[in-house]
């Protein structure tokens, strides 16, 4: 069962949750049938799936900031054995909203990066709500260098509402280091894959974003900008009413990501989502990971590069409407 985080959206989830609770500890005062209990689990699993099939895109968007949703740091300690942490970018400092080190999943060794946000106060602060400064990108571009140089994989989180915004992070150069990422990423020769884990906001997410396979958790996000952000640009404010308009118009769930070809793969998440079954969740990803990077390893390097720089130059297909002197405007 979910934690003590409730989403507005699962009011009766969590009145029969809460039934099924009090039913198989006896605190109604008296022990109920196991038939009626088992009728109740059914019920509710049904319910569970039928919600989260149907899901808003701004409902998708609570699901995947929810608090207790898996993180970067969770997937190493459930999924990823004998991580190693690197720190620091070697220029500026050491930006906790962005973690790389070595790992291993059974025989396969690869490098991680991946956005943290944390989950306690302290540990957003710490790592500013998952918003990574200009040396996260840094840290990130010095390290993959490094899987690269020894042919390592390269596994990447993605976990952001965005790069962090601030007069710091701009004055050292965010923008600049967010393209050299995606330079440097298309040009790896060596497999890189990317998972969007919860949010995939903007150029923050897309800065640890250019892989070989890129694939989303089912109740996850990608978008050019967070629903907040589009909201205060057409409607000059964010709240109840236009934060869901802008969610439906952005098209940015699994679905519509993997029906326009920008995602490779939709993962599947635990009935009611991630943060009801972690384990369950990690030990999907994990499969998920170990499967992709033994395909990827059977291509030589110069194939994984080409067919990585096919792949996103196939991105943004459009209709043509008139004539070329009518689209241009000439009489």
């Amino acid at each position: 069962m979910a934690g003590t985080t409730r989403l507005p959206f699962e009011t009766d989830i969590y009145e029969l949750e809460d039934l099924l609770l009090k039913l198989e500890t006896g605190s109604e005062g008296q022990a109920e049938p196991s038939e009626k209990i088992r009728k109740i689990r059914r019920e509710l699993a049904q319910l569970k799936k039928h919600k989260y099939a149907n899901l808003t895109a701004w409902e998708t968007v609570l699901v995947s900031r929810h608090p207790e949703r898996p993180q970067t740091m969770d997937y190493v300690r459930m999924a990823f054995d004998d991580f190693v942490e690197l720190h620091g970018d070697r220029a500026f400092g050491d930006d906790r909203a962005i973690r790389c080190g070595f790992a291993r999943m059974g025989d396969q060794r690869f490098l991680l990066v991946g956005h943290q946000k944390g989950h306690t106060l302290n540990e957003r602060r710490e790592c500013m709500y998952g918003c990574a400064h200009p040396e996260g990108y840094r840290k990130a571009i010095k390290n993959m260098r490094l899987a690269a140089k020894y042919g390592l994989p390269i596994v990447s989180l993605i976990d952001t509402p965005g790069a962090f915004p601030g007069i710091g992070s701009e004055e050292r150069g965010v923008a600049h280091l967010i393209a050299s990422a995606l330079l440097e990423m298309s040009q790896y020769p060596t497999p890189i894959i990317c998972v969007v884990i919860g949010e995939g906001g903007s150029g923050g997410a897309l800065g640890i974003g250019i892989g070989d396979r890129v694939a989303i958790l089912e109740h996850a996000y990608y978008s050019v900008i967070s629903p907040e952000g589009c909201a205060g640009i057409l409607w000059k404010v964010a709240n109840e009413q236009t934060k869901p308009l802008a969610a439906d118009a952005l098209k940015f769930t699994s679905a519509s990501l993997k029906s326009f070809g920008i995602v490779d793969d939709v993962i599947s998440e635990p009935i009611g989502g991630a943060h009801r079954d972690p384990k369950g969740m990690a030990t999907t990803l994990k499969q998920y990971l170990t499967r992709s990077i033994r395909e990827l390893k059977e291509f030589a390097p110069e194939a994984l590069v080409q067919a990585r720089y096919d792949k996103f130059r196939r991105m943004g297909s459009f209709d043509r409407v008139g004539s070329a002197k009518q689209s241009t405007g000439t009489a």
